[in-house]
């Protein structure tokens, strides 16, 4: 589902924010990222949804060769691939019906589908009822899970989240981190990028660990990241 080899990013000025990449997240499977501040977690998913390319190496999602993937062919991968965010990304102008369909109204979906789809994503993040709310009148839990049901509107084989509990406490953190779990319990290819080792070891799943760029095994990572 998602294949990296030997993947490196460099930008200008030399700074190597990826080094020599290499590991394979199969269709299905849920795995956590690890690493400090400037590890290479956030360059890693920038890479993984093409909003930049890596300097060398080679990146497989979906079965298809980014690499390869035409610029006119990139809005639909991106279709199939989920992103949350940290600071949840959303419009504070814009009711959470609104925050949520707007996926959907991009690409022209009729209203009736997109209402029937809206609903039952904020259903599945635990937001019935909160379609007219606007956002700064939710708490930062739940402008998370608008931010969830945003993601996965337009039902994507893959979900990446960028430190999704960064700002919650440890009970919401649980609770957002068992909504990426019910998902992948469907099937859906759950990556987080997270601190919160709390909720990692509670889950058990694969861990993939970044320092500098590059993976390295736990008994090298950050001491934090070895509690």
């Amino acid at each position: 589902m998602i294949q990296l080899d030997r993947v490196s990013k460099e930008y200008p000025g030399g700074h190597q924010a990826l080094k020599d990449v290499s590991f394979t997240l199969d269709q299905g499977e849920m795995a956590f990222v690890l690493g400090h501040s400037g590890a290479g977690k956030s360059t890693l998913f920038k890479l993984i949804t093409m909003i930049e390319r890596p300097s060398t190496g080679r990146i497989v999602v979906d079965g298809q060769e980014l690499h390869h993937l035409k610029e006119s062919k990139i809005p639909a991968l991106r279709r199939e691939i989920g992103v949350i965010f940290q600071d949840h990304k959303l419009l504070y102008d814009r009711t959470v019906f609104d925050n949520v369909a707007l996926p959907l109204i991009v690409i022209g979906m009729p209203d009736d589908e997109i209402r029937k789809r809206v609903r039952a994503a904020l259903g599945k993040v635990g937001l019935s009822g909160k379609e007219r709310a606007m956002p700064q009148t939710l708490s930062g839990g739940e402008q998370q899970r608008v931010g969830i049901a945003r993601a996965v509107i337009n039902r994507p084989n893959i979900l990446l989240a960028d430190e999704p509990t960064g700002n919650l406490d440890t009970d919401l953190s649980r609770e957002i981190i068992d909504i990426f779990s019910d998902f992948n319990q469907v099937g859906v290819t759950v990556l987080i990028a997270t601190h919160d080792l709390q909720q990692v070891e509670r889950l058990k799943k694969r861990t993939i660990h970044l320092a500098n760029g590059e993976i390295v095994p736990i008994a090298q990572a950050e001491p934090e990241e070895q509690q």
